[in-house]
């Protein structure tokens, strides 16, 4: 595949970034700060000094009375404000409080949980020597526990009362584990899985369809021109945490959030320099690997990394040919058209501007080369897909005066895809961009509440090489959300809209949620509202092989409600809660959904001819009761429900909605050597709305032990053996799924700088590789 479309953007941020941090050199040191006047001085960074640089990327630090919140202010990365005394509230203009401190927290995952705990913290209270303090809320029950709040681009602060999830990836190092296995392991959701190493994978949540969850790179959407982000395209190499929405997001992110939002944080820069490598081989000739690289650059901060794959997926499996006759002898057959190889990099950059305020930017590019196996009733022998991504971010945040916080937002992103083989569709590449710019502010209005507001426009379009299609469209919205505080901060109200322009469409996104703080480590949290998902440039106008388009499609929208309680025990000094559990509720009414119907003789087209209703119940629960041992549990219940008027599928679940999912994780020792085990249980699932196909019920155990015996440089050796039961399962497209898998990990760290290494970086994964 011809990659030349790739070399512009890339030429473009390789001389202006440089250029840029160039320009702000000369004004850091002219700003300083003026008494009352809110604005923090350039040279805040020196306050704290070395010890607060490497305690900002530790991630160990207990929440102290001068902690830090962060207040919500849109893009990939946060900015701290300080709080009140006694009101738990962030004043709109203090970023000058540790300096190098928060560089690391906003972006490293200081107030990451461990684990796949979903946040539900009391609050964290401070000093403030600002005038106009703002309030926050005490019954905030996704702050992050034990550690500083989330930073303004995660869900927690953009949706302060939904549920959320935090996934650290740091606690998966050595597990040799994709993007989608990361994040299967969360409550609500599960993932469509079409192979193994490589190939397509996405997620349903809350019973939303793959193209109704919207996932974000540090901000920037990753949702394809059909409308579905596929995980298999975001290796875990690049991940530090992943903060998962469950529930509809239209207010907040926009048209396609029906069930959920999912924003992937990269891993951050470090403060000094170190490097790092990583090398995996495993069962089916799989090997994984990335380098790293991290350290002080041009005034500023810099992380660079890259990473490759490949594997075969030859797995061999039994096949019964005759299922009818009894004792009928099985056959062996191996997996074939599931191999896949791809590389890519990331690159980082941050820098601390003049006033305090800061310069974030990120490139990021994906390869990648997989084979097509069709599905078990029409299995392919022939053809390829290839695939690329390139994704630019660019954000400023600081204070905007006397007026409140400020951020301000560019992107853009273009995938190529081109299928080569004898395939419908074949032969002509698709091309795929979206780029845009995002503006919000935050202020306080009294001690009990803040506004944010945030006005964003985009652009994006694709164009087909076959058949010369393309098309084109601009979005333009405006969100505010209002934060009321009661009862001294006991209850808080989050009343949120958005309006939103999808070229030809209209949608509006309200939301009202509230939280309340009952005391005793206790909370309870409710949302209401509406979103929609406008149609994709794919359903709307593109031709692909057998599927046609339909320019007369509506936008689908979702209803829904949900609401939970949550409890957690005092904490350890210095580390979460020792014991926690959510237990909560949903519910949501689909309609004008859209699926392909048969449109004679050979071709399909989509409609809005779907309804469905959807129902269920999520448990979660987190235990540390030692400092070396933890251990986690969740539980989802899915019941769907077809409203589609067709008494052939009236009242049917809707395909690919396993009704019982639970996950169970135990970890035990100290990193020079710890074992840890997980099992997850999904039930059956239909695969056609009639309900004649079905997939079984899976029970996959996984097991695992990791060891750093060496320091200086830290060596860690680990072996992960997946699906130890060899339970046969499979893919939604009727393939089997991978069998029992063995994988051995080596990973070296080294760290220039003694003295950091001696509290390791946020930025760092646990054990030796750096995050």
């Amino acid at each position: 595949m011809r990659w030349t479309f790739l070399a512009g953007p890339v030429v473009c941020l390789a001389l202006n970034i440089p250029l840029f941090a160039r320009a702000q050199a000369g004004d850091e040191a002219a700003v300083r700060e003026t008494p009352g006047s809110g604005a923090p001085a350039a040279s805040s960074e020196s306050e704290s000094g070395p010890r607060d640089d490497a305690r900002a990327q530790a991630g160990d630090e207990a929440p102290r009375a001068d902690a830090t919140v962060f207040a919500p202010v849109q893009g990939s990365e946060a900015y701290p404000a300080v709080l009140a005394p006694g009101s738990g509230s962030p004043a709109a203009s203090a970023e000058s409080e540790s300096g190098p401190r928060e560089d690391a927290q906003a972006q490293a995952g200081d107030e990451t949980p461990r684990g796949d705990a979903t946040v539900s913290a009391p609050e964290v209270n401070g000093a403030e020597p600002k005038p106009a303090p703002e309030s926050s809320s005490a019954s905030r029950t996704t702050v992050v526990r034990g550690k500083t709040p989330p930073p303004p681009e995660s869900p927690e602060r953009r949706d302060p009362t939904g549920a959320i999830t935090v996934i650290d990836a740091r606690e998966h190092a050595g597990e040799a584990r994709d993007t989608a296995e990361l994040l299967a392991g969360s409550v609500g959701l599960s993932v469509q899985d079409s192979g193994g190493y490589g190939q397509s994978k996405s997620l349903v949540v809350r019973g939303a369809a793959a193209n109704g969850v919207l996932v974000f790179l540090d901000g920037i959407p990753l949702n394809g021109a059909g409308g579905m982000a596929d995980l298999s395209q975001i290796p875990a190499a690049l991940v530090e945490r992943f903060e998962v929405l469950r529930g509809g997001a239209g207010a907040r992110y926009g048209s396609g959030g029906l069930g959920g939002a999912v924003n992937i944080i990269t891993r951050a820069p470090g403060s000094h320099l170190r490097a790092s490598g990583e090398v995996t081989y495993g069962s089916w000739d799989t090997m994984l690997g990335h380098v790293a690289a991290t350290g002080p650059l041009l005034e500023g901060q810099a992380l660079l990394l890259v990473h490759a794959g490949r594997s075969d997926g030859d797995f061999a499996y039994d096949v019964d040919e005759l299922p009818a006759i009894d004792d009928n002898p099985l056959t062996s057959q191996v997996r074939a058209r599931n191999d896949a190889r791809g590389g890519g990099g990331l690159l980082r950059y941050r820098r601390r501007l003049s006033g305090g305020s800061r310069l974030d930017a990120l490139a990021e590019l994906s390869l990648e080369n997989r084979a097509i196996p069709g599905t078990v009733q029409n299995p392919q022998s022939s053809g390829r897909q290839e695939l690329g991504r390139l994704s630019l971010g660019l954000r400023w945040s600081g204070l905007l005066g006397d007026v409140g916080q400020g951020s301000a937002r560019g992107f853009f992103r273009r995938d190529g895809l081109e299928v080569r083989g004898e395939l419908p569709g074949a032969g002509g590449a698709q091309r795929y961009s979206v780029g845009g710019v995002e503006l919000e502010g935050r202020r306080a209005l009294g001690d009990m509440q803040s506004l944010t507001v945030t006005v964003a426009t985009s652009g994006e379009g694709v164009t087909e090489a076959q058949d010369a299609q393309s098309a084109s469209w601009w979005r333009a919205s405006v969100m505010a959300m209002d934060e009321l505080r009661f009862l001294g901060g006991r209850l808080n109200v989050v009343p949120s809209l958005r309006v939103e322009r999808v070229g030809p469409y209209w949608l509006l996104a309200p939301k009202l949620g509230t939280s309340v703080s009952l005391g005793r480590g206790f909370g309870v949290r409710a949302n209401v509202g509406q979103s929609h998902r406008a149609p994709s440039f794919l359903e709307l106008y593109i031709r692909q092989g057998t599927l046609l388009p339909n320019p007369g499609l509506k936008p689908e929208r979702a209803l829904y409600a949900d609401a939970a309680v949550s409890w957690s025990s005092a904490a350890r000094t210095e580390e979460e809660p020792v014991w926690s559990v959510t237990a909560g509720g949903f519910g949501a009414l689909y309609e004008n959904l859209i699926a392909y119907e048969l449109y004679p003789p050979l071709l399909a087209r989509p409609y809005n001819f779907d309804a469905a209703r959807v129902w269920g119940m999520e448990l979660e629960g987190e235990a540390h009761p030692l400092p070396w041992l933890s251990a986690s549990a969740s539980y989802t219940w899915l019941r769907t429900q077809n409203r589609y008027g067709d008494p052939r599928f009236f009242n049917m679940d809707l395909p690919y909605r396993p009704r019982q999912k639970w996950v169970g994780r135990v970890r035990a020792g100290p990193d020079w050597l710890n074992a840890r085990t997980e099992v997850l249980y999904q039930s059956s699932q239909l695969v056609n709305r009639t309900g004649s196909r079905s997939l079984p019920s899976r029970t996959m155990l996984s097991a695992g032990a990791s060891s750093t015996f060496l320091h200086g440089p830290d060596v860690t050796l680990s072996v992960e053996v997946k699906n130890l039961l060899d339970v046969r399962a499979y893919d939604f497209t009727g393939f089997p799924l991978p069998g029992r898998a063995v994988y051995a990990t080596l990973a070296v760290a080294v760290d220039r700088d003694a003295s950091s290494a001696a509290v390791p970086s946020a930025s760092e994964e646990p054990h030796a590789s750096p995050h």
